[in-house]
């Protein structure tokens, strides 16, 4: 089943051309992960309960990923990254497994806006664009440039197509795997539209993939944040 998106040219420029749904769909799943963080931290206590537990659970958990990375001297200073990072993919993976909207012509407005590589690319070039930005600011200009020259000079040109390729990795890895999800699910509900059969058959495999769809999504939150991770060792510690 082909899926369409309603685009339209920002500010009249013709090659600038937005996907109307999945910018609100990002929006939304910011905003998500901004009210429910404020929320769950709203009533700090010394002894945690509710919300304020399931909070300092997944501090300590983004912590655990940091220190099987890198030194706590240098991981110290990405926890909150870690955090926004594992709670943004997790939020955006989730939005599209109750539920997809889309109008009789298969025009899309609510998905998983992880299922769009433009999303996922960018959300790539911004933890790599980072990774430079804080290895000269914990290494010094001069130490990050020789980074690049080790352990022999001939591997400055192999050291920046890394830098290509962990970009497209890390972003075509969480794109893949929740399109391939969400196009298994749109043709399960389609295929429980086609007949009255039908519709009792696809039933309990729609419901068992809607419960692997959320291991996928936690999964794939999981493996960005921990990856994000591995490429900022990599730029920030002493001993790459």
């Amino acid at each position: 089943m082909d899926s369409y998106f309603y685009k339209m040219d920002l500010f009249g420029i013709p090659w600038l051309t937005v996907n109307v749904p999945n910018l609100i769909l990002t929006t939304v799943a910011m905003a998500i992960v901004f009210f429910v963080t404020f929320f769950m931290s709203r009533k700090i206590r010394m002894y945690p309960t509710g919300a304020q537990n399931a909070l300092e659970y997944l501090v300590q958990f983004v912590k655990n990923i940091i220190h099987s990375t890198m030194d706590w001297k240098q991981g110290k200073n990405f926890v909150m990254l870690g955090i926004t990072i594992i709670l943004y993919v997790f939020v955006a993976n989730m939005m599209g497994v109750p539920f997809e909207l889309a109008t009789a012509n298969h025009d899309v407005w609510w998905n998983s806006p992880t299922s769009n590589p433009v999303l996922t690319i960018s959300l790539a070039a911004f933890v790599i664009v980072l990774t430079h930005i804080y290895g000269l600011k914990l290494k010094g200009p001069k130490e990050y440039g020789k980074d690049y020259f080790r352990p022999a000079f001939f591997m400055a040109p192999f050291k920046v197509i890394e830098d290509f390729s962990n970009t497209l990795t890390l972003g075509m890895r969480l794109y893949a795997n929740i399109y391939a999800k969400e196009m298994i699910m749109v043709m399960l509900v389609g295929l429980g539209a086609s007949s009255l059969f039908w519709a009792f058959g696809a039933f309990i495999p729609l419901v068992i993939f809607q419960a692997f769809s959320v291991f996928i999504g936690s999964l794939q939150a999981f493996i960005f944040c921990m990856l994000t991770m591995v490429y900022m060792a990599h730029k920030v510690s002493e001993d790459h």
